[in-house]
Formats: C-alpha cells, sequence, structure tokens
C-alpha cells in the first residue's frame, strides 16, 4: 500500500477535493474586488431586521419632528415631507443596485461552480471508464444501462409532473 493515494484532500490526492475546492476559493477571492466586499456588506445589512428597526425609529422621529410635536422650530420638512421622500427614493435607488450588484457576483459565483462541477464530472467519467476497462467491464454496456435507467427516471418525473397540473 505504499503506492496508495491518501484519501480526498489529503497530502498526496493531486486531483482531489481539496484541490478543487482551493481553486474555486482562489477564482472567487480574485473576482471579488473592495466594490464587491462593500456591496456585500450593505446588502446583508439592508437584508436585516435591525435595518427595518432603524429606518421605522428613524422615519417616526422625522415626522414627529416635521409635524411640529417639538416646535416650529424643530420643522425642517414640513408635510408632505419633500426632503424624506427624496432621500428615501435615493437610499432605494443604491439599495437596489447594491443588491442587483451582489445578485451579478452570486450568477458569476454559480457560473465559476458549475464549470468546476462539469470539470469534475468529466474527471470522474473518465477514471470511471479507465477503471471500469481495468476492471474488465464494458463500458458500452454500462452506458445502455444508464441510458435505460435515465429513460425511465424521465418518463417517471414526466408523469409526476402531469398528475399535479
Amino acid at each position: 500500500m505504499g503506492g496508495a493515494v491518501s484519501g480526498p484532500g489529503g497530502p498526496r490526492d493531486p486531483g482531489g477535493l481539496a484541490l478543487r475546492l482551493r481553486r474555486e476559493q482562489e477564482v472567487l477571492a480574485r473576482m471579488r474586488g473592495t466594490e464587491d466586499r462593500i456591496a456585500d456588506a450593505i446588502t446583508a445589512f439592508a437584508g436585516t431586521m435591525q435595518f427595518v428597526y432603524i429606518h421605522a425609529a428613524w422615519f417616526t422621529v422625522w415626522i414627529v419632528c416635521n409635524e411640529g410635536v417639538f416646535g416650529q422650530k424643530a420643522v425642517w420638512d414640513p408635510f408632505p415631507f419633500g426632503l424624506l421622500t427624496m432621500i428615501v427614493s435615493l437610499e432605494a435607488i443604491f439599495l437596489s443596485t447594491f443588491v442587483m450588484v451582489s445578485q451579478n457576483r452570486q450568477a458569476a459565483r454559480e457560473n465559476v461552480r458549475a464549470d468546476l462541477d462539469f470539470e469534475t464530472n468529466v474527471r470522474s467519467e473518465v477514471w470511471s471508464i479507465h477503471m471500469g476497462r481495468a476492471l474488465g467491464v464494458d463500458p458500452t454496456e454500462v452506458e445502455r444501462k444508464v441510458q435505460e435507467v435515465l429513460a425511465e427516471n424521465r418518463a417517471r418525473m414526466a408523469g409526476s409532473g402531469h398528475s399535479s397540473q
């Protein structure tokens, strides 16, 4: 067993899981700039209840002050609160932009992962064929059986899809 390769991610596993994960992390790290980190942080905060609570408090204080509850000297944006409307509109524009930036980057990450998954699948198939041949397994017979099982599964999925409609 001296020449055996250690388990997935082990030090002598040149095409294993550790290499794939490291490559994925390297590719994703190269894709992530300062602007992306800022957009992700803003988007992450904007999706919290703390963000909602802060805005609810801010709007309440703004409206209460500008309704003259603390006197007319405390009013800086009288009803219909044009300044508040403009600020909230600008905030919405920026937040939606940050969300789109984060979504675009997430889509790019998913594409990288899909490419790496495809590469891994091709590697696995090539290895399986070579190992099967070494064991005397007929790859044509295996492929015929795979196609048969796939056809059965597609038929089952199509049948279950029609019955739910």
